[in-house]
Order: C-alpha cells, then sequence, then structure tokens
C-alpha cells in the first residue's frame, strides 16, 4: 500500500515539471519572435517655458521611419526622424500653398468679364423684326386700306381711325391723311409699290429728318458732357442709363455712371452692375442721400477721370408731385456748377400713350428737356406716338428700346423706322 501512494506522489511531481518546461517553451518562443518590441508607455513630456531651448542631450533621437505613438518614451540618444509641425507638408498629398501668379490668376477670374457692346450702327435695322405689333396696325393696316380699288369717305375716316388708334395724334393725323389724299387723286393709278412709297415718303416727312438725333457725348475742353436721365417710376430709367452706358461705350466712349436714385432700393445696385459690364466706374450715395449731391461727386470724379461722359440716373419721380420735381431742378443747378449740362433726356413708356404726353409736358416745364428716348417700343401697336411726342415737345426722339438685350436700345433713324413699320 505504501508502494502504491509513493508511486502516485511521483507520478504527480513528474507531470507538473513536464507541464512547467511546455508553459516555459511556449513563452519563450512567442518573446523571440521578430518584429515586435515591448511598447513602454510614458507621460507626455512637459512644454518648454517659452523664449526656452531643451537642451540638446534630452532630445529624442529615433532612427528615420521608426512610428512611434503618441505618448511613447523614447530614449536619450535614439535619432529623430523629420519632425511634423503645423502648415509642415505630410507625404505627398499634402496641400500646397498657391504662388503668386495663381493668387493673381483666381482674382482675375473672380473679376467681372468686360463685354463688349454690339455696334449702334444700322442696330435699328436689326432689330426691325421687334415693331411686328406697329407693322401690323399701323403700316400694313393703311397700306391695306389704301389698296382698295375704291377710296371713298368711309375708307379716309377708317384711314383716320388707324392713325389715332397707333397714338399719331389729331394734328398729324388730319395732316397726313390732306396729303395722302392730294397725291392720291395726282398719280392716278394706285400700284402696290407706289403706294408703299408714297406712305414711306408721307411719314419720314410727319416724323421730321432735319432734327439732330445724335446724343451730345462728347468730351469738352475742361471736362466731360453730363447727361441726365429722367423719367417717371417705372418707365425703365435706370435700365436705360445702363443701355445707354453700352450705346456710348460702343462708340468709343469712356464714361462714369453717377446713382443719383437714392430714393429706390437697390437702384444703385442695379445701375453698378450695368457698369461693371462694360467697365463703367458707378459713383454712388448712401440709400436716402440727397440726389444733387450724388450727381455732383459723379461729375467732380468725371474730370479727374478724364472721361468723356458722365451719365447721372436721377429719381424716378411722380409728375404730379410738385416737391419731388423741384428736386430734379435742384439737382440740374447743382451738375451746373461744374458746367453745363449736355443732355436731359427724358425716358417714356411707349406702351402708355397719351399719358407719356401729359407727363412729358409737366417734366418739360421743370428741365430744358434736350431727347426723348421711348421705352418699350417692341410691345406696343401704338407706334405712331414717336410722331405724337416730338409734336408736344419740340424736341426729338433720340434713342429707342426695342427689347429686353442689354444692345436693344437703338439710336433712332426715321426712315429704318417707317421701313420697319411698313414691313
Amino acid at each position: 500500500m505504501e508502494y502504491v501512494i509513493l508511486a502516485v506522489v511521483i507520478a504527480v511531481v513528474a507531470i507538473g515539471a513536464i507541464t512547467g518546461l511546455v508553459v516555459s517553451g511556449r513563452r519563450r518562443k512567442e518573446l523571440d519572435k521578430p518584429g515586435q518590441a515591448p511598447t513602454l508607455t510614458a507621460p507626455a513630456p512637459a512644454k518648454p517655458a517659452p523664449a526656452e531651448t531643451a537642451p540638446a542631450e534630452a532630445e529624442a533621437e529615433v532612427e528615420p521611419g521608426t512610428e512611434v505613438e503618441p505618448g511613447t518614451e523614447v530614449e536619450p540618444g535614439t535619432e529623430a526622424g523629420p519632425a511634423v509641425g503645423p502648415g509642415a507638408a505630410v507625404g505627398p498629398e499634402a496641400e500646397q500653398q498657391p504662388t503668386a501668379e495663381e493668387v493673381r490668376a483666381e482674382e482675375a477670374e473672380a473679376a467681372p468679364a468686360i463685354e463688349v457692346p454690339e455696334p449702334t450702327a444700322g442696330r435699328l435695322v436689326r432689330l426691325r423684326s421687334r415693331l411686328s405689333r406697329s407693322q401690323s396696325t399701323l403700316g400694313k393696316g393703311l397700306l391695306t386700306l389704301l389698296s382698295r380699288d375704291r377710296l371713298d369717305e368711309d375708307t379716309w375716316e377708317e384711314i383716320e381711325e388707324t392713325l389715332l388708334t397707333a397714338d399719331v395724334g389729331v394734328a398729324a393725323t388730319q395732316e397726313l391723311v390732306d396729303n395722302l389724299r392730294t397725291r392720291v387723286k395726282v398719280l392716278g393709278t394706285r400700284t402696290p409699290d407706289e403706294l408703299r412709297g408714297l406712305l414711306r415718303e408721307e411719314l419720314v416727312n410727319l416724323i421730321g429728318t432735319d432734327s439732330d438725333r445724335t446724343v451730345r457725348s462728347v468730351k469738352h475742353e475742361d471736362g466731360p458732357a453730363v447727361v441726365l436721365v429722367v423719367g417717371v417710376n417705372g418707365v425703365g430709367k435706370t435700365t436705360t442709363t445702363g443701355k445707354l452706358a453700352r450705346v456710348l461705350v460702343a462708340d468709343g466712349r469712356k464714361v462714369v455712371l453717377g446713382a443719383a436714385d437714392t430714393f429706390r432700393a437697390a437702384a444703385a445696385d442695379q445701375l453698378q452692375t450695368w457698369g461693371e459690364r462694360v467697365g463703367a466706374h458707378t459713383v454712388r450715395g448712401p440709400e436716402g442721400g440727397d440726389p444733387a449731391s450724388v450727381a455732383f461727386d459723379a461729375v467732380k470724379q468725371g474730370i479727374a477721370d478724364g472721361v468723356d461722359t458722365v451719365l447721372v440716373d436721377t429719381a424716378g419721380r411722380l409728375h404730379t408731385k410738385t416737391g419731388l420735381m423741384d428736386e430734379l431742378g435742384k439737382v440740374k443747378r447743382v451738375v451746373e456748377k461744374h458746367g453745363p449740362v449736355d443732355e436731359v433726356l427724358l425716358v417714356l413708356d411707349a406702351t402708355t400713350g397719351q399719358n407719356g404726353l401729359v407727363q412729358a409736358r409737366v417734366f418739360a416745364e421743370v428741365v430744358d428737356i434736350t431727347g426723348i428716348v421711348l421705352t418699350k417700343l417692341d410691345g406696343t401697336a401704338k407706334g405712331g406716338i414717336v410722331i405724337s411726342v416730338q409734336r408736344e415737345l419740340g424736341v426729338p426722339v433720340k434713342l429707342i428700346g426695342l427689347g429686353e438685350g442689354a444692345d436693344d436700345l437703338a439710336p433712332f433713324e426715321p426712315g429704318a423706322f417707317v421701313d420697319a413699320l411698313l414691313g
């Protein structure tokens, strides 16, 4: 029995010894595996005091290419790799700082592109299709009536009605009908070509060809030409001023714009946008400021810049408001301290018909109107307003608006206008 117990004890001891040897061998193999080094964790190094430099002996040296985890303790004497600091390039994908040339190129791209306006010569001929409404009512309507086999009183009354409907005006209508009656009797036969030539000649004479329709925008010896643009609210006055700047630039003029419409929100921004598109500087003031002051500063800037023309967009005003109309007179007087005002252009909406003539009369009492700009002529059949407004004011139509495009403002040419009406 004693021998059995002793044998069991010896067996247990042997098994324990063998197990210990096996475990110890496995641990040694794991420790001997290459590429795995123990990671030692140490507290983050303290920041050096300002204006002090850490001693060279304490600097950590790490072999190049070795990755060191944050917080890893590094033995002194180890070679340090390249420092990585804020803003340093890290790898090939690092963001590069733009060069001076690249910065200038980006600024040039951000600046608005300067546009080259279409030539003004023959612009009305190119836009003749825009007068299709007046053409069908006035031009073709008259030709159809005059082509009848028999021109009795009823026909002549229809001709008069057509002219009045087109806003030609009573006096001008009567004059045209009388001339047509006489010439048709003398002519005898009436072929389509003869009638068209006859009607064209009479309409051109009624509009007038002896008026000076150029916008006076040539620079003086002592300063630029000054053009005031006036009109009631909603006629397209600011847009017309911007388009007129394009017309002058197309003719080789250097222009400064004056945003004297300080009462309407965003009017100055609108005018400045028009100016930037053709490289024209815009002088503006605070919203609700004194319009006369802005107009004065615009002319002053034009003198300093040596430009040819200063265009001043005045505040839109109702012709029935006496105070606002007096303000317009003040703007003109203040500008004249720099020199004479060369042009006062009255902008009228062609679709308003006879109401536009009422507006024109009141404006003419406050400032000396030198020319008329008829806008929205493409949207009306009342092309005869060209005749009536000239007769009412005694001043010529100088420009007409024939669309929403930037170059749809055309110098007025009587012959081309009548040709467009007759088709």
